[in-house]
């Protein structure tokens, strides 16, 4: 396929509901509004052409960008393709999705993860956190920087609630993923969890809630899944 022809496919399958939708979670023009379902049925097809699916986020268009993250090898890319990705990740759906799952399935994800999280633009920090979170989530425990990762949750508790709106979305998220994918970490993860509490972050015109990590990591626990990693965190 040509990056025209996958255009005007993306172009085919979108709906104006689903367009809406994205629009209320922060996408903007251009999009065509493709279902994430949808978008996976031509997944098989563009992994076979790395450069098509390069390009495809190159075109600025939400959907098409997304697509990158699903098809794109997370081996294959450059630390200044993961820049520039960031550099024009303008939304969460982007940001925390998109490149963050690629980059923490990338040989620069801590690296990246570390730089980003200290950025003072709101989506690429949320990006960084995202990653840092994405990373814990498929790397065993034996290749965790576990002294890192507590220093990180110490930040988390002491300037969550002063932080920009996704950064706090995605703070509260690390701590469910640490506390949750990292047996050693529940007692830590659970007691800051709990010193957090209710995390408030303004979702837009959606019915999104934040979860209150505190009540995410018990659920894990108690349904015997604790410590258990995915297999990518690319979806």
């Amino acid at each position: 396929m040509t990056i025209n022809e996958v255009m005007s496919k993306l172009e085919e399958m979108g709906t104006e509901q689903t367009k809406r939708t994205f629009v209320r979670h922060g996408a903007k023009e251009p999009l065509f509004g493709v279902k994430v379902g949808d978008l996976k049925k031509l997944v098989k097809d563009i992994k076979k052409d790395q450069g098509l699916a390069r390009a495809l986020y190159q075109t600025g268009n939400y959907d098409a960008m997304y697509l990158a993250g699903l098809t794109v090898d997370p081996k294959t890319l450059t630390k200044e393709e993961l820049q520039s990705w960031v550099v024009t990740a303008y939304c969460s759906g982007i940001a925390e999705y998109t490149v963050a799952s690629v980059a923490a399935e990338s040989p620069y994800a801590l690296e990246l993860a570390r730089e980003w999280i200290s950025s003072s633009d709101e989506m690429v920090a949320t990006c960084g956190w995202s990653t840092y979170g994405n990373y814990i989530s498929v790397t065993p425990d034996d290749l965790l920087d576990i002294a890192e990762i507590r220093m990180l949750l110490q930040q988390i508790q002491s300037t969550i609630h002063q932080e920009q709106n996704r950064v706090r979305y995605t703070m509260n998220m690390f701590v469910i993923i640490a506390g949750s994918s990292v047996a050693q970490l529940l007692g830590e993860a659970t007691e800051i969890a709990a010193s957090i509490g209710k995390v408030q972050v303004h979702m837009g015109q959606t019915a999104c809630k934040v979860p209150l990590a505190v009540d995410y990591i018990a659920k894990v626990e108690q349904a015997g899944k604790l410590g258990v990693k995915k297999k990518t965190c690319i979806c």
